[in-house]
C-alpha cells in the first residue's frame, strides 16, 4: 500500500511525540515495525525516513523572541569591586534594567540582603522617575518567604511592603537569560572599570550623573532614538512615585540590655542610655 495511506496514522503519532519524554519517542525503525505489524504497509524503511523527517522538524519546539513594551522593568543581583577606605572589596550591586529603552540603574551594597534588594529599586524608580509596571525577580529568598504546593508565592515582610508602597506587579521564575542577565554582567564592567575608590560605599554611588549615563547618545541596533531620549517613553507609561518615600530596612521590636546594647541579627549595637 501506498505510504500516503498510511499519512495519517503516522502523523498522529509524531504529533503525540513532542509531549514524551525522548526516550520514550518513537524512531523511525520503531514507526516502520508498527505500519508493518497494524497496517499492512509492503513498502520500505527508507520510504518512512523521507515521510517523518520534515515531518518531525516541523514539530520542533520554536522560541519567539521576547517583546519588551515600554514601561517594564527586570531587577537582578551583580557583584562588583571596590576600594572602600583603602581596601579593596566586592560589592552586591542590584541592577534594574528598562528593556525597551535599555536604560539601566546600579547602586552598591556591602551584601546582597532583603534591604538592598528593596532599596535598589525604591532609588531606580526616583532615577527614572516613575514605578514601573512590572518588575520580574528570580525566585530568592530575599523576596519569597515561602511557595506553597500551588505554585504561588508568599513574599517576605519586607518585599510586600515595597510592592504595597510602589503598586507594581511582580512576577517569580527560574532565572534566565533575559535582558537584565546580560546587564548584571555589562554594567558592573562600565561603571566600575577601573575599579573605583572611595572613602565609603556611599560615594561610588554618588558617581557624577555623566558616567552613570555614559551610553545616553548610543542608538540601539533596530530602534529608533537614542538611549537617553527613549526612557521618555518608558516613563510615560510609568505609574506615578508615592508621595511619601518609602524606608527599605528591617523593622523589629527590641529590647536594651543593661550595658545600653540591642541585638539585632546576632550583632549587639550600642545606644543611648538615656
Amino acid at each position: 500500500m501506498p505510504i500516503h495511506t498510511h499519512a495519517g496514522f503516522m502523523d498522529e503519532i509524531l504529533k503525540a511525540d513532542p509531549t514524551e519524554q525522548k526516550k520514550r519517542r518513537h524512531t523511525i525503525l520503531r514507526l516502520f515495525e508498527r505500519l508493518l505489524d497494524e497496517r499492512g504497509f509492503d513498502g520500505g524503511q527508507t520510504t518512512v525516513r523521507d515521510h517523518v523527517r520534515p515531518r518531525r522538524l516541523s514539530l520542533e519546539e520554536g522560541f519567539v523572541p521576547p517583546a519588551h513594551p515600554p514601561g517594564h522593568a527586570q531587577a537582578d543581583f551583580g557583584e562588583a569591586w571596590a576600594v572602600l577606605g583603602g581596601v579593596r572589596r566586592k560589592v552586591h550591586v542590584p541592577v534594574v534594567d528598562l528593556p525597551w529603552s535599555d536604560a539601566i540603574f546600579l547602586k552598591a551594597y556591602h551584601a546582597e540582603t532583603a534591604e538592598a534588594l528593596c532599596d535598589g529599586p525604591v532609588s531606580a524608580f526616583d532615577v527614572f522617575g516613575g514605578v514601573p509596571l512590572s518588575i520580574p525577580y528570580d525566585d530568592t529568598k530575599l523576596a519569597v518567604a515561602k511557595i506553597p504546593g500551588d505554585g504561588t508565592r508568599v513574599r517576605g515582610t519586607q518585599f510586600a511592603g515595597l510592592q504595597s508602597h510602589h503598586p507594581f506587579h511582580d512576577r517569580f521564575g527560574r532565572p534566565g537569560n533575559g535582558n537584565v542577565e546580560a546587564m548584571v554582567g555589562f554594567g558592573p564592567r562600565i561603571f566600575t572599570v577601573p575599579i573605583p575608590e572611595a572613602p565609603d560605599i556611599d560615594a561610588p554611588n554618588a558617581m557624577p550623573p555623566e558616567r552613570r549615563h555614559a551610553r545616553q547618545d548610543a542608538i540601539l541596533r533596530g530602534a529608533e532614538g537614542t538611549i537617553g531620549e527613549r526612557p521618555a517613553v518608558d516613563r510615560a507609561a510609568f505609574s506615578a512615585l508615592p508621595q511619601t518615600p518609602f524606608d527599605a530596612c528591617d523593622k523589629r521590636p527590641g529590647k536594651v540590655s543593661s550595658q545600653a546594647l540591642v541585638r539585632c541579627k546576632t550583632t549587639d549595637h550600642s545606644v543611648p542610655v538615656a
